[in-house]
């Protein structure tokens, strides 16, 4: 069941008033694929914006909080913390990964999968007079914990890595 939609079809924002608060986690991925001599750059501190990863981090955790302005009907959450990780892969790839946290009536998917793709997408932004060739891919969930739904975590993962 689509929980978005009322009973005439139309849309409208979940009414969490009567869940229980309760422990919740969501970790998603993207990843960043690049030309081996822009990620060398970033990798080896020589590119000209300054440190790549440090502001896709930032970028990332202000996404996710900001998440219920950029996605419709998604409510504002008071999350308690928010990681991001960039991993690189040589010879050309970032693995992002970003968690969420909080204790409250709603889970932080969105906020999860909005952090690593504006992550990607700041990369990208800081990366692009070098590399246009680059590709965002793979956005995915991997996990979720807690909420009515319980827990859940991907069972396939893309070989092609």
């Amino acid at each position: 069941m689509l929980t978005h939609l009322d009973e005439h079809g139309r849309a409208n924002m979940v009414d969490v008033t009567d869940k229980a608060n309760t422990q919740r986690e969501a970790t998603a991925e993207t990843w960043v694929r690049m030309l081996p001599s822009t990620f060398n750059m970033i990798i080896d501190g020589q590119h000209p914006k300054g440190d790549v990863f440090a502001v896709a981090r930032i970028a990332g955790i202000q996404a996710a909080k900001r998440t219920h302005e950029l996605i419709p009907l998604c409510h504002p959450l008071l999350l308690t913390s928010i990681k991001v990780h960039l991993t690189p892969h040589a010879p050309d790839q970032v693995q992002i990964t970003a968690t969420c946290k909080l204790a409250g009536q709603t889970g932080v998917e969105m906020e999860a999968l909005t952090a690593a793709s504006i992550t990607a997408l700041t990369i990208y932004d800081m990366c692009k007079a070098v590399d246009r060739d680059m590709a965002i891919e793979s956005t995915r969930l991997l996990e979720k914990k807690g909420g009515k739904s319980g827990h859940y975590q991907l069972k396939h993962t893309n070989s092609s890595r």
